[in-house]
């Protein structure tokens, strides 16, 4: 537990350290390494499995993913910027299929496929809408704040619902998946989450839409911690049947990017939509 709360500390800090000297721009590449270290991670947990995923293509397609989101801004209106990411995935589809067909054995040909393109879509194209969310305001500030408000929400989730559980924790779960977690932890970390989006935007009012409230940022928290719960309960399957324990070992007390990352994996997505409701 010491080595978490030091990494976590540490984390803020050099995250902190970075949004100030480089803003939005220093986000989106904190959140591109972030998603390509974890994308890596999760082929090496497929190699694990006995599967074969291309994996320079994949992590290549998923850097060009993350970073055209925010560099191509001045260039496409956000209609087509939408439409970038998808035609990204068919080119990772295309250029898949030509290159297995150069492989001399064919007897995991259609896996090789499946599996380079689904770590193309679950971690890259998942955390791209971290990037949607910091663009939703015309403000770059309003826009950073809300990237940072989506992270703090998914990952105090994860602290809070970790603590809970040590304490009162009595009903498990999913103990095939994940048998440390429990009922009791996952409602505490949600209520810690909904207090400190609500305390957030309570704190620096100025920094975020004037429509998203403290009661409106506590109930938004609500299904945005939820889903980075479930978010943690997939990457717990798939580290379980990879025979791992960690996704990686360069973060002590927390395990790789993947460990890092897995509460936005789908908190993101959930809370891009619905600050486009709230906003609109």
């Amino acid at each position: 537990m010491a080595k978490r709360i030091i990494s976590t500390i540490g984390l803020w800090s050099v995250t902190i350290g970075v949004l100030y000297a480089f803003g939005i721009a220093g986000a989106v590449w904190i959140v591109a390494i972030v998603a390509v270290a974890s994308q890596h991670e999760l082929y090496t947990m497929f190699e694990k499995m006995g599967e074969r995923p291309f994996r320079a293509l994949g992590l290549i397609l998923g850097l060009v993913m993350i970073l055209a989101s925010y560099y191509t801004n001045a260039i496409f209106s956000h209609g087509e910027m939408q439409g970038l990411d998808a035609g990204i995935i068919a080119v990772c589809i295309v250029i898949a299929c030509i290159r297995i067909m150069r492989e001399r054995d064919s007897s995991n040909r259609l896996e090789t496929i499946v599996y380079t393109v689904f770590g193309l879509v679950y971690i890259p194209f998942m955390l791209n809408f971290e990037i949607r969310v910091m663009a939703l305001p015309e403000d770059p500030k309003i826009g950073l704040m809300l990237g940072i408000w989506v992270v703090a929400v998914t990952k105090f989730c994860d602290v809070g619902a970790l603590l809970v559980g040590m304490v009162i924790g009595r009903t498990k779960m999913a103990p095939h998946a994940s048998p440390k977690k429990t009922w009791e932890g996952a409602v505490g970390g949600v209520i810690i989450a909904a207090l400190v989006g609500a305390g957030l935007v309570l704190v620096f009012p100025n920094l975020f839409p004037p429509t998203l409230t403290p009661l409106i940022a506590a109930l938004t928290a609500v299904p945005v911690a939820s889903a980075g719960i479930v978010s943690d309960l997939i990457e717990s399957i798939f580290k379980r049947r990879a025979e791992i324990k960690d996704s990686g070992k360069w973060i002590p007390g927390i395990g790789g990017a993947f460990d890092l990352a897995d509460s936005l994996i789908l908190g993101a997505p959930v809370a891009y939509f619905l600050f486009r409701a709230i906003f609109s």
